[in-house]
């Protein structure tokens, strides 16, 4: 499992590396899925997603277009080719606050997700944005979000998964504008945050992947009963 995206996917900020989305929905996966899936996560902050970007001048560089190859095509672990089975893509929130237009952020997502299906097969989860507290953070350049923005840019995603055969992660169904999901600084996920994104994600490959209930129901053939409910009969 390969999560490509900015300081959140990168596990910001969460009280450690364990509590950040990736390594939670990794911990999830793990907990039902007979072959144990591995992480790499190469989330960066302050990442966009690519040169077109509204933003990119104020960016971490190189934006997800541009480092495509190095983190998911062509990654390495011990001189050996990282093949993706599932990618989560979780970069769309510093193109929201830095002012690209949901066009342009579609176009260029749509030719990421061809660059990627033209070399590996994986399953591709994109995830709209994140729900932020305070839209001035980071100066006047990256401060060009809204609530309406960011639910247009929802909705677009949604149709682009829809259009590429990408499943879609609907994170603000998620929020339900929950407030203290946010950490202080008004951006990043705290711990329950993380958690939360976690779950959506993971329930939403749950109800997408039957390859996930392989091993739950291999078990109920072979589970004894164990509730004991008599004392509460008597």
């Amino acid at each position: 499992m390969i999560t490509l995206g900015d300081s959140i996917t990168a596990g910001g900020w969460s009280s450690c590396r364990e509590r950040s989305w990736p390594s939670l929905l990794m911990l999830t996966i793990n907990e039902l899925q007979r072959v144990p899936v591995q992480l790499v996560n190469v989330g960066i902050g302050a990442n966009v997603v690519s040169s077109r970007s509204a933003g990119y001048a104020y960016s971490a560089k190189p934006a997800i277009a541009e480092r495509l190859d190095m983190h998911v095509l062509s990654n390495t672990a011990n001189g050996n080719l990282i093949v993706p089975d599932l990618l989560v893509i979780a970069c769309v929130l510093n193109d929201v606050r830095g002012g690209t237009p949901v066009d342009v952020y579609c176009n260029e997502m749509n030719d990421i997700v061809h660059r990627i299906r033209e070399k590996h097969s994986p399953l591709i989860v994109l995830v709209g944005p994140y729900h932020i507290t305070d839209f001035e953070l980071g100066g006047p350049e990256w401060q060009h979000a809204t609530p309406e923005i960011l639910s247009s840019y929802n909705d677009a995603m949604r149709q682009l998964a829809e259009t590429l055969d990408c499943l879609f992660v609907d994170l603000p169904s998620a929020y339900q504008n929950a407030d203290w999901l946010v950490h202080s600084d008004g951006v990043h996920g705290n711990d329950l945050g993380h958690r939360v994104v976690a779950n959506k994600i993971f329930e939403v490959l749950a109800s997408n992947c039957s390859g996930l209930a392989l091993e739950t129901r291999a078990l109920e053939k072979q589970i004894p009963p164990w509730r004991d409910e008599s004392t509460l009969q008597e």
